[in-house]
This record gives structure tokens, C-alpha cells and sequence, in this order.
């Protein structure tokens, strides 16, 4: 053995394998465990939220926990009451006294799985949700056990944590209480519009009976009408009685299907609607009151609330509406126009809309008749405007480069063609009119509202009739739904098309917003949105709605001061001059619309001061029969134009003259092709009258040119005596027929389907 030590050896670590990466296949089955964990923890989650709202949460008493609250609307000053909405209208009766078919029409309509399903309709739930959580519009519930539970907790809150609650006491309802007495409290609950909760106070509020009494033609609509009170109402016009057929047909159709009548049943009642007595309004709507509430009904509908909220929510509504402006409209109406039997309110129609500048706040009106014997509110429903467009045909002009004093074709007849054959334009007179002249300045023929100039005006201009449609609309005249036939047009202006007529003012349009195109004009140009609501808050005081106070530059201002310089000369010197009693710097526009017998069926002024703008319209019976030879005077420039005076003098009463700004002369660079006006030949048997001088004091001889249609004007389909807004009885509610759409070339001759202009030059500088 050797004595020696072995050196020693160093000793090496053992290398680590590399880490393999996880495969594709590893880290999906990681991620579905985490996935399957968070699963399970999050169903028990919802399971114990569930169990414990379940056990939680008591079921309400009908009769002691569904309670309605009376809504208020208050004047602008927020304090003085202008009226309440229907006080709950709602008696609690047995089942044994709610008819079958009014049961099974419900169940038909509602809920056709009612007597079979659990009480909730899963699909239903999430599909609200969802659409609730995107923002789009509230989903209701899918079952009638659902809406029972919605009802009793009177809440339009959009929540996961509503729905679910909802949910739950859907399911513990069904599980305490029979569907028989579901849907006794059900029918005992719902509402049915006209303010009327539950079966019994809706078969008074519709029919003026009990609910035992109802017949299977009634039990139908009613079952309908809970659907959608506003939209199936038939008191609201010809498109929501359709609309309640065609439902009404669906609900019959499902009573058949289950068994309930027979086939030949339903064929037999789908054949017509029951019969609607006529239901006394409640006292408290009279005078202009049901006319203001309606108003305001109107727009809260438009801004989401609902008919439940509404009538039965406690909301607290102050209006733009002024205890001054109301009495000017009203006091002012009455002190100016004819006085006589024939000449009553049920048959000759003032409407006068007063609204002020920069707000678009509708301070007054006077909508016609008293509401509780008719619910037409001229204010809202309007006629055909004649000549009071012009104005936005100045406007349009003006922004395309003309000026006031460019000159145009003042001869009357005027033709839309070379050859002075066919379609034409005529200016007020005997025979073809009278004429002016070729050189008519724009100022001259606004002044003194000359037909021929306006229609020269429209086609000098490229894309003339689109261009003065654009303006209107942009001043506040609200496009053409034809979609819409009832008898609001707050949103509507029926027969307004870019026609080459136009100008002279075939459309029909509710007087509020002629009132606020022209508040635009006094404005400098700025429009600001016509309303009647200021602010919403629940009882407790919590706002619901406050109103934005915003303007939109829809003209400019030299175009304003241009514009409103012209209609000031109507005034001064043209054919308003009765407004000069204001005794303050007034601009204005008188107009006038001839029915399809040739026949003045309205008369119009509307005009303002820099601090208000009011619009005053004269129609009678049904709203298109004939004023002249039946109204002692019957121009805009006589009653009308009084009456605004009249409205004006006290609505300013107190405040000082406020001055317009100076016209801005523009001269702008307008369209030149190098043509010369065209003249007819002048007839044999007529010579040109000469030109009128106009007169500061209003006679009864008629001032403003005027346009009968041509002999071969169209006449409106359907009964020509039904007017413009359907056939109403002048005394009674309104009927369901619709506001006939007055043919184009009823105020505007020559003017029908005619849309571009004969890209002639027609206009002289000045």
C-alpha cells in the first residue's frame, strides 16, 4: 500500500433539466379549472343571494301596499297650480264578477302560457337585462305574474337587483297563491290608461259600465288597451284605432286557438270594434286647462315617462306656461273677434301661441274650444300657413346671396314654364290677379305679400324649393312624418315638401311653432327647441328632469336683421299695418290658404318684438271650410292681425320697447344665367290693375295678395267637408279620421310635384 494521498477531485454539480414548457393542451384545461371554480363559487353566490331574498323578502298586500300618487303641474313660478292628473281611479271587485271572456281576452293578450307556467319566464329576464344594461328601451315583464310583482312595487328602476327581485317574487307568488288569485289581483291592478287601475274603473272609464256587464267585443279591447294605453287608445286618432284592431284581431285569434270561442265567434267580432260612448271629461279639465295638461302629457311622454308615472307616480311638472300669457291669449282672442252667434267657438276657431325668444318656452296660448267639449287644441293642430312661409323664403334667399332690393316678376298670372301654359301663380285680384310689374324689389313684394314674386323667387334659385324647406326647418318648422294622423303637430308639418310652390305656404302647421321659427328670426338667427316643461320632481323633491337651455345657429345674423327688416315694413306700411296699435317696433307676416272650392279657409298673423313672438290663426267648423262670405273680414291682416295686437299689448303691458338691430343691407353674390323675367301676353278682356297704396289703417277692403288655386286643382280624396282635421263633430271629441293633408296647390297653385326651377334667372339687381 502506497503511502500516498489520491489528490482531491473536484466536485461537479449536477445540471438541472430545462423546464418544459406547458403545452396548448395544459393551459386550456388550466384555464377551463379556474373557469369551473369560479363557476361554482359564483353559483353559490347566487344561490345563497337567492335563498336569501327569497326568505327575505315579503309579498305585498295588494289592497295595503299598491298606492298611487296624484301628479301636480304647476305655472312657471313653480307655485301656482295650473292642475292635477287623475287621482287613483281604482275599485277592487271578485274575480266572479270580471267576466270569462274578459279572462281568458287577457290571458290571450298577455301571458298564453299563464295557467301552465312556472311564473317567470327565464328567456324573458335575461333578454331585459340585457337590453336594459345597453340602454336601449325598458323591457317589461314576459308573464302576468311578473307584471303583478312589477305593479305592486310601482318602480320603472332599470337594475340587475330589480329584476332579480322581481324574479323572486314571482316565483314565491306562484308558489302561495292560485293563479285564479293572481289574476284576480292582477286585473284588479293594472293600468288601463284614461287613469283608470284595474278592470272595474277602466269598463266605466271606456264603455260607462260595470265590469260584469262587459260583452266579448269590450273584454277584447280592454285586454288590448292594457298592452299600450297611449297607443291603443281610440280616443287618440286614426292610427291608434288601427293599431288597436289589428292587436284586438290578435287577442281573438288567441281566445280561438285556446278554445275559449269558437272560430266563427271570433270572426263575428273581428268584424268591427264595440261602439265608445262619449265619457264626460272630468270638470276640473275645463276652459284651456285639459288643453294645457294635454300639452304637457304630451311631452313628458316624449321624454320616457310614462302613462303610469304620470297619472299615478306623484310627479311635480312646472311648465313655461305664465298666468299673464294665458290671459293674453285668452282675454285678447275674445276682445277682437266677431261677435254673433254663427261666429261661437264651436264654429269659428282662434288658436293663438305665444313664445318667447332664446328659450323656445311656450309662455301662452288659446287652443279653441272649451276641452270639455272638444279636445282639439288649435295651438297644436293648426292649418295651412299661406303666406306667413314667405319669411323663410326671404331667409333662404338672403343665405343664397340675393338681396332685398333684387327685383322679380310681380305680373300676375305667373307661369312655371317658356311657354305661359300650364301650372301658374296668381297675386290677389279679379280675373288672372293683379299685376306689378317685372322689377318688383324682394322688400316691396314681402311687404305687400305679392304671390308671383315668391314663386319667380323660388325658381331663381338653385334647388330653390329645398333650399327655403332646409331653412324653415332649421328656424324650427318641424319636417313632414307622414307616418303621423292625429291631431298634434307639435312634430308634424303635414303637406311640407319642396315643392316650387312652397313659399306660399301649403303645408299645415301648428301656430307654437310658427310662433318659434319666427322667435328665431327675433333671436338673430339662433333657434332654441319650442317646450313646455321646465322641471320634474318626484314627491320627495328629487329631480327627475331639469330642461337644458341650449340655441343652434340656424341662420345668421345679418340674414336675421335682413329678414326681420322686411317683415317690420309689412308692418309699417305693407299689409300688418293693424299691428301697428302695439305702439313698439313689431315685425310680422300676414297670411291666408284657399281650400280646394277656391274658397279662404284661414287667416293668419304672426309676427313679435325682440322680447316675445306670437302667432294668431282664424279657421272654422272642421278646419277647411270657407271664411269669406262668412267672416265679416277675412285677411290675415284684419281679425288676425287685430288680435295679435290685442294679445301682444297685454302680454308686454309693463315691460319697455325693446329696438330691432339695424338691417344689414347684404348684397351678396346671387346667381346669374343673364335671362330676362318672362311676361305672358296680357288677355284681351283684362287689363293690369294698377298698384295698390298702401294704407296705415286696416279697412275691410283686403290688403295682401292672394292665390287661388287654378281651375284645375286637384281635389283631396275622401269627403271634402271632413277638413283638415278629420270629420269631427265641431261640439264633440275628436272622430278617428286623421287631419287631411291639404293638397300642394291648395295655398300654393302650380306648385304640385313641381321641385326643381327652370334654371332660368329671373331677378334684376337693384
Amino acid at each position: 500500500m502506497s503511502g500516498k494521498r489520491r489528490a482531491a477531485v473536484p466536485t461537479q454539480k449536477t445540471k438541472k433539466s430545462p423546464k418544459r414548457p406547458r403545452t396548448r393542451k395544459q393551459k386550456i384545461w388550466r384555464f377551463a379549472r379556474w373557469v369551473l371554480v369560479a363557476g361554482l363559487v359564483g353559483l353559490l353566490l347566487v344561490t345563497g343571494g337567492f335563498v336569501y331574498l327569497y326568505r327575505s323578502t315579503p309579498i305585498p298586500d295588494p289592497n295595503k301596499d299598491f298606492e298611487t300618487q296624484t301628479s301636480f303641474v304647476y305655472y312657471a313660478d313653480g307655485k301656482s297650480e295650473v292642475g292635477s292628473y287623475a287621482k287613483q281611479n281604482r275599485e277592487s271587485i271578485s274575480i266572479k264578477d270580471m267576466p270569462d271572456n274578459l279572462q281568458n281576452a287577457v290571458v290571450a293578450a298577455e301571458n298564453r302560457t299563464f295557467w301552465s307556467d312556472k311564473g317567470i319566464d327565464p328567456r324573458g329576464i335575461i333578454r331585459a337585462a340585457f337590453s336594459n344594461a345597453k340602454g336601449n328601451s325598458t323591457q317589461g315583464a314576459s308573464t302576468i305574474t311578473q307584471q303583478y310583482v312589477k305593479i305592486l312595487y310601482l318602480t320603472q328602476e332599470r337594475s340587475y337587483q330589480r329584476k332579480m327581485k322581481e324574479a323572486v317574487l314571482s316565483l314565491k307568488l306562484q308558489r302561495t297563491k292560485s293563479k285564479t288569485e293572481i289574476l284576480e289581483g292582477y286585473l284588479n291592478t293594472i293600468y288601463f290608461g284614461r287613469g283608470a287601475y284595474g278592470v272595474q274603473a277602466a269598463a266605466e272609464a271606456y264603455f260607462a259600465k260595470d265590469a260584469k256587464d262587459l260583452s266579448l267585443r269590450e273584454s277584447a279591447v280592454l285586454a288590448t288597451v292594457l298592452n299600450n294605453p297611449s297607443k291603443f287608445d281610440p280616443a287618440n286618432g286614426r292610427d291608434a284605432r288601427e293599431a288597436l284592431k289589428e292587436r284586438y284581431d290578435y287577442v281573438l285569434n288567441g281566445m280561438a286557438d285556446a278554445g275559449n270561442i269558437t272560430a266563427d265567434e271570433a270572426e263575428q267580432a273581428e268584424r268591427r270594434l264595440p261602439k265608445f260612448p262619449k265619457i264626460q271629461a272630468e270638470s276640473r279639465y275645463g276652459g284651456q286647462k285639459g288643453h294645457m295638461l294635454t300639452m304637457v302629457r304630451s311631452e313628458l311622454k316624449k321624454l320616457g315617462f310614462k302613462d303610469e308615472q304620470i297619472d299615478g307616480g306623484g310627479l311635480r311638472v312646472t311648465t313655461t306656461f305664465t298666468q299673464k300669457a294665458m290671459n293674453a291669449a285668452r282675454e285678447g282672442m275674445l276682445a277682437q273677434r266677431p261677435e254673433g252667434k254663427e261666429f261661437s267657438d264651436k264654429n269659428l276657431h282662434v288658436a293663438v301661441a305665444t313664445v318667447e325668444p332664446g328659450t323656445g318656452a311656450v309662455r301662452g296660448f288659446y287652443g279653441g274650444q272649451d276641452y270639455l267639449k272638444s279636445q282639439i287644441n288649435w295651438a297644436v293642430t293648426g292649418g295651412q300657413v299661406g303666406s306667413t312661409f314667405k319669411p323663410f323664403a326671404v331667409a333662404a334667399a338672403l343665405k343664397a346671396g340675393f338681396s332685398l332690393k333684387d327685383t322679380f316678376d310681380g305680373n300676375s298670372p305667373f307661369y312655371y314654364n317658356e311657354q305661359g301654359t300650364g301650372p301658374k301663380v296668381k297675386n290677389e285680384g279679379a280675373g288672372d290677379g293683379q299685376s306689378y310689374g317685372d322689377h318688383v324689389s324682394l322688400l316691396q313684394g314681402t311687404e305687400e305679400s305679392i304671390n308671383t314674386v315668391f314663386a319667380d323667387l323660388t325658381v331663381s334659385m338653385p334647388d330653390g324649393p329645398d333650399k327655403i324647406l332646409t331653412t324653415a326647418e332649421a328656424l324650427g318648422i318641424p319636417k313632414w312624418d307622414k307616418k303621423q294622423h292625429d291631431y298634434n303637430n307639435i312634430d308634424n308639418s303635414p303637406g311640407l315638401e319642396p315643392i316650387s310652390g312652397v313659399a306660399l305656404g301649403s303645408a299645415t302647421i301648428a301656430p307654437v311653432n310658427m310662433a318659434n321659427a319666427y322667435a328665431t328670426i327675433a333671436n338673430g338667427g339662433r333657434a332654441a327647441p319650442a317646450h313646455v316643461i321646465t322641471k320634474v320632481t318626484d314627491k320627495d323633491g328629487k329631480r327627475l328632469y331639469t330642461f337644458k337651455q341650449s340655441t343652434k345657429r340656424a341662420i345668421t345674423e345679418d340674414v336675421a336683421a335682413d329678414t326681420s327688416y322686411a317683415m317690420q315694413q309689412v308692418v309699417k306700411s305693407g299689409t300688418g299695418t293693424a299691428a301697428l296699435g302695439l305702439n313698439r317696433p313689431a315685425a310680422g307676416k300676414t297670411g291666408t290658404a284657399t281650400n280646394s272650392k277656391d274658397q279662404v279657409s284661414s287667416a293668419w298673423f304672426v309676427g313679435y318684438t325682440p322680447q316675445l313672438s306670437t302667432a294668431v290663426m282664424y279657421v272654422r267648423g272642421k278646419g277647411n271650410e270657407g271664411l269669406d262670405g262668412w267672416l265679416p273680414q277675412y285677411f290675415g291682416g284684419s281679425y288676425p292681425a287685430r288680435t295679435w295686437t290685442d294679445v301682444m299689448t297685454r302680454d308686454l303691458e309693463g315691460t319697455d320697447p325693446e329696438e330691432f338691430p339695424p338691417a344689414a343691407n347684404l348684397d351678396g353674390d346671387a346667381p346669374d344665367d343673364g335671362h330676362a323675367p318672362y311676361t305672358p301676353p296680357p288677355s284681351p278682356t283684362k287689363k293690369p290693375k294698377p298698384s295698390k297704396t298702401p294704407s296705415n289703417t286696416p279697412t275691410n277692403t283686403p290688403t295682401e295678395s292672394e292665390t287661388p288655386p287654378p281651375s284645375d286643382t286637384p281635389t283631396p280624396t275622401g269627403d271634402p267637408s271632413c277638413g283638415l282635421i278629420g270629420c269631427e263633430s265641431p261640439s264633440g271629441p275628436p272622430s278617428s279620421s286623421p287631419p287631411a293633408t291639404p293638397p300642394a296647390s291648395s295655398a300654393a297653385p302650380g306648385g304640385q310635384g313641381a321641385r326643381e326651377g327652370r334654371g332660368r334667372r329671373r331677378v334684376r339687381r337693384g
